[in-house]
């Protein structure tokens, strides 16, 4: 037998080729080519929440999007860009900061008044408010439950199945910030009951179940075997998640290639499987997949190269 020469790509833009291309952009100061990508992409809500998520981070370090608002302070684009920076610069504070440690509480505010006047100059967009209920987390006590609220309906107006969004107020809801184990997992779960068929939104459920093992590793000191997570992604209930995942989102999804906006998501179904050991539902995954990967959620739980060459040598090449 040949073999198996196989090398997962972790390229952070997931594929998407016109934002690397931008990304470059930014590297060597140009802001056009950010203009000219979002003015492309239009309401393409998926496609333009991811490219924004990663144009944030990629302008994060730089003062690209504050030139491009000089030269055209009233471009709807450029403000939803700079909430979206504002809110990965608050982030990478936070990070830098380390966890538990509080954040000059100027820098959040500054970030959510970026994203109230880009909800403003955009109204249809939903990623303002994706980007204002993610930078919520970083409030000590979070923000007020009518406020949450108020946001989240915004959101759901624009974009009713937006998988950033419902992650977003997943991740608020979690243990690790402002709520539960119980609570994540009933939002995940009531999520996943009323999304039609081919939706992500079941895979919540699959995000709900790293952030509880995330937050086991967090409070044992990188030991999580000392809290009882032996079979965390074996027992019963987390391989009838998965199934129920399986049958509500890809046996609905159209037979296509994965897409940038969607890898993660992908990839997350895929890592519960290997780990929930059901070879029948992880071949075909990490087959749908190719050589396409994003780190997480395998860099969780070991080195992500080594996991995707295993389970695929296991299950995808002697198939």
């Amino acid at each position: 037998m040949a073999r198996d020469r196989f090398a997962p790509d972790f390229d952070p833009d997931c594929g998407d080729t016109l934002l690397s291309s931008a990304r470059h952009d930014i590297v060597i100061g140009r802001w056009q080519g950010l203009r000219e990508l979002l003015r492309t992409t239009g309401p393409d809500w998926l496609v333009r929440g991811h490219r924004m998520r990663q144009l944030g981070q990629a302008c994060a370090g730089s003062s690209t999007v504050e030139t491009w608002l000089a030269a055209e302070p009233n471009s709807g684009d450029a403000l939803v860009l700079r909430a979206a920076t504002e809110t990965a610069r608050a982030f990478n504070l936070a990070i830098a900061a380390g966890r538990g440690t509080a954040i000059d509480q100027h820098r959040i505010d500054a970030a959510v008044r970026s994203c109230l006047s880009a909800a403003e100059a955009y109204l249809d967009d939903p990623t303002p408010w994706t980007s204002l209920i993610s930078v919520a987390r970083l409030y000590p006590s979070g923000v007020r439950r009518q406020e949450l609220a108020r946001w989240w309906d915004e959101l759901y107006q624009r974009d009713p199945y937006s998988m950033e969004g419902h992650l977003q107020v997943l991740h608020y809801y979690s243990a690790r910030w402002h709520g539960s184990h119980g609570l994540m997992y009933d939002f995940a779960r009531d999520a996943a009951g009323v999304a039609p068929p081919g939706c992500a939104l079941p895979v919540l459920v699959q995000y709900a179940r790293v952030e509880e093992y995330r937050h086991a590793v967090d409070t044992t000191g990188g030991r999580p075997s000392r809290v009882g997570l032996a079979q965390h992604w074996t027992n019963d209930g987390a391989v009838g998640d998965v199934r129920r995942t399986w049958d509500r989102w890809i046996t609905g999804r159209p037979t296509a290639p994965v897409a940038p906006g969607e890898l993660r998501d992908v990839n997350y179904l895929a890592h519960a499987s290997c780990w929930a050991d059901i070879p029948d539902m992880a071949g075909p995954l990490l087959t749908l997949l190719g050589p396409r990967a994003t780190r997480t959620p395998w860099s969780y739980t070991g080195d992500p190269a080594q996991q995707l060459t295993r389970w695929r040598r296991e299950w995808v090449v002697r198939a």
